[in-house]
């Protein structure tokens, strides 16, 4: 079950002009961001270019869910171990399929051809080996006892390798009937022998899981270990024409269903719609990670080279291989994946291109048959040729662009080689549905031609590529949204007296903000950098946050009226900062609300430009200090003395009281009732007078807004 292919990238990088008034262009021209979309009959390589793929054709449909297997012998027939009714294909030559054996057991998940040309398969569950001649009689070969056979190779002197779980044990047969004790090469300390290969010179290579180890068996039949992967399973081996040996490794998460729990865990089927985000060019990208970073793949290749050593030649978080096939060029593989069944080819120095990609949900096996290569699927099962003749014709769809509202199409245009046509269709659904455009008349002149396709919200583009030469490297889409008015999110409302201060701003070349282009192409981090808290004597701050959906450079007005009030007075207009100190004491005493509004005037003219508010609840407006008085005259009862205080608030309502004796320390005081919380409190103090002569008490009385006022009163024994 081995590989091979050929590939051809793109990229999409989105470059947008912060104006709203002016065109936003959507650059297609990178491959990360091509990869999202779909690709019929093109090939995407490394250098971002797309091309015209190698021949794709569906040989036969086996009408099963699973192809586990696949091999060819010496005349051009292939055989297809399925699942789950346990059938055995042979499709000849010339495209003609017919069910060889039905086997007992549920799934053939192996299959070898012999020395002399049998056909050898392997079963799970209950697992057998059995020999299935020319006319379709199968006879069991080997039983084993064990209760999987996951892989079967052929070696040098004839003899099978036989790879099992749940006990992971290796078997080596070299006659019918032959006994399990007699044949038994190696019992590992692993669950399961998932893959076998063998080269021309005898040496077999066994892949395990759960411990992603492969080891070595020469002549001998001495096992060494050749590779201790951080990932769980080694799904697949296969040997290059140098003897290097490469290995397709899956993580825990993404480990390959086996054929038994293949029913209840079919592989998922992947959206050929992706909604491609509206660019924003300050967001950072992520780092890019060395392929020997495995933490977050879920799955990798490693080329395990003749002297031993080892690489990982290709990684990936998101996509997941599930078969491999090695060059006969000795220069990378093709690995079969179940990303909307595409088969990537990589290099041994890692350069990783698209050769193909199927209408099947995984690729689960490849190899040689005759002059080209045979891949077979699963999610349903068939058999496809490929290769090495390139299609006249082949297509790629972009992903979806989501201009965040209605839009004004302009022009498109994009770099090419021969014969390159673009076409457009627009809508209003997440998901291009029969609701959506139909394709656009073909733009053919690479310079550029006005978009037919009419408003909406979602735009995707299409390129036809026609003939040998053909290639594309880039698209640009010319838009202008809809313009959607800011809104302000929210309102703070800070404590009396405590003010907010600018910080002072990261310093920027003029020239850049004079030529509009965006700082953080130059790796200035544009940064809101958030504003300090001050002590600011009967302030009253506020601070908001606010977005504009198209992305639009925001202004603010700040309105106030008092509660009874019936219209808004401009308070401060033209604000570039989201927050503002407001004098207090500018204000007369009372309850007053504030309004905030947010326009995105600086990036829209006067006809278009919007604006949004909000209002916060009334706040209260207290400059006046309370008022406070001694009550009565002071009772002295031996070295005690007693002195009563009234305090009011013309405005709010009063918090706390302290007290001093003769300029001593502070203390706190509380008011007669027990607290203070209203506009009129009185307030006893209890003071010790030793001895004769005079004592002054001195009480300082708050109110809620931080004001206070004191009085004086003095004590004579």
């Amino acid at each position: 079950m081995k590989r091979s292919a050929l590939i051809v990238v793109f990229i999409a990088v989105f470059t947008l002009v912060s104006l709203a008034a002016e065109p936003s262009i959507w650059s297609v021209n990178s491959r990360a961001d091509v990869l999202k979309g779909d690709a019929r009959g093109v090939s995407i390589d490394a250098d971002g270019t797309i091309s015209l793929a190698p021949k794709l054709t569906e040989v036969f449909k086996t009408g099963q869910s699973y192809v586990w297997a696949s091999v060819s012998d010496a005349a051009g027939n292939v055989f297809l171990g399925t699942g789950g009714e346990g059938k055995v294909f042979k499709v000849t030559a010339n495209g003609t399929g017919s069910v060889l054996a039905d086997l007992n057991e549920l799934n053939v998940s192996a299959l070898a051809i012999g020395r002399s040309g049998e056909l050898y398969a392997g079963t799970s569950p209950d697992g057998k080996v059995y020999r299935i001649d020319a006319s379709g009689k199968a006879e069991v070969y080997f039983d084993p006892k064990e209760k999987y056979i996951w892989s079967l190779a052929v070696l040098t002197d004839g003899s099978l390798a036989v790879g099992t779980g749940d006990g992971g044990k290796i078997y080596k047969v070299k006659a019918a009937n032959a006994t399990p004790e007699s044949s038994l090469l190696f019992d590992t300390s692993e669950s399961h022998i998932s893959s076998l290969a063998a080269d021309k010179q005898g040496n077999l290579y066994a892949g395990t899981d759960a411990n992603g180890i492969v080891m070595k068996f020469g002549a001998d039949g001495k096992p060494f270990g050749l590779l201790d992967s951080s990932l769980r399973e080694i799904h697949e081996l296969a040997v290059g024409p140098d003897g290097s040996v490469y290995a397709l490794a899956l993580a825990e998460s993404v480990s390959a269903p086996k054929p038994a729990d293949a029913a209840a865990t079919p592989a998922a089927a992947e959206s050929k719609t992706v909604s491609v985000e509206k660019p924003n060019a300050t967001t950072p990208e992520a780092p890019a990670k060395s392929r020997y970073d495995l933490k977050e793949a879920k799955s990798a290749v490693y080329r395990i080279l003749p002297d031993g050593g080892t690489d990982i030649i290709w990684a990936s978080p998101t996509v997941v291989g599930f078969s491999l096939y090695a060059h006969q060029s000795g220069n990378g593989v093709l690995i079969g994946t179940a990303d909307k069944g595409r088969i990537y080819s990589v290099t041994n120095e890692g350069r990783e291109t698209l050769a193909l990609q199927t209408d099947a949900s995984q690729i689960s096996s490849i190899h040689s048959s005759g002059i080209g290569l045979i891949a077979t699927s699963s999610n349903q099962g068939s058999l496809f040729r490929f290769g090495p003749e390139t299609v006249a014709e082949g297509a790629y769809d972009s992903a979806i662009l989501d201009a965040k509202g209605s839009a004004t199409w302009g022009r498109v245009w994009w770099r090419s080689n021969g014969s390159v046509t673009i076409q457009t269709r627009t809508g209003n659904t997440e998901k291009a549905d029969e609701t959506w455009s139909g394709w656009s008349t073909a733009a053919t002149d690479p310079k550029g031609a006005q978009i037919a396709s009419p408003k909406a919200k979602y735009l995707q583009w299409r390129a036809v590529l026609k003939a040998s030469g053909a290639t594309l490297s880039e698209v640009n889409v010319a838009f202008v949204a809809r313009n959607i008015a800011p809104e302000v999110l929210s309102i703070s409302v800070l404590p009396t007296n405590v003010g907010l201060a600018a910080n002072p701003p990261m310093q920027i070349d003029p020239n850049i903000e004079l030529t509009g282009l965006d700082p953080a192409a130059f790796g200035i981090p544009v940064v809101a950098v958030p504003p300090r808290r001050v002590y600011q004597r009967g302030a009253t701050a506020l601070q908001w946050t606010a977005e504009d959906r198209n992305g639009d450079k925001i202004v603010y007005d700040v309105y106030y009226k008092e509660v009874g009030d019936a219209a808004y007075k401009m308070l401060r207009g033209d604000l570039m900062d989201n927050f503002i100190s407001i004098d207090g004491q500018s204000l007369a005493d009372g309850r007053y609300v504030f309004k905030i509004v947010a326009r995105d005037t600086p990036s829209n003219p006067a006809t278009t430009a919007l604006e949004g508010e909000r209002t916060t609840e009334p706040i209260d407006i207290d400059n006046t200090a309370p008022t406070v008085t001694a009550f009565g005259t002071a009772q002295i009862t031996g070295d005690k003395a007693r002195v009563t205080f009234d305090a009011t608030d013309a405005a709010s309502y009063l918090t706390r009281a302290e007290y001093s004796v003769n300029g001593g320390e502070w203390k706190p005081v509380y008011s007669d009732d027990g607290i203070s919380d209203g506009p009129r409190e009185r307030y006893t103090i209890e003071i010790t007078v030793p001895s004769a002569g005079e004592y002054a008490v001195t009480i300082r009385v708050y109110d809620v807004n931080g004001n206070s006022g004191n009085a004086r009163a003095v004590v004579r024994k």
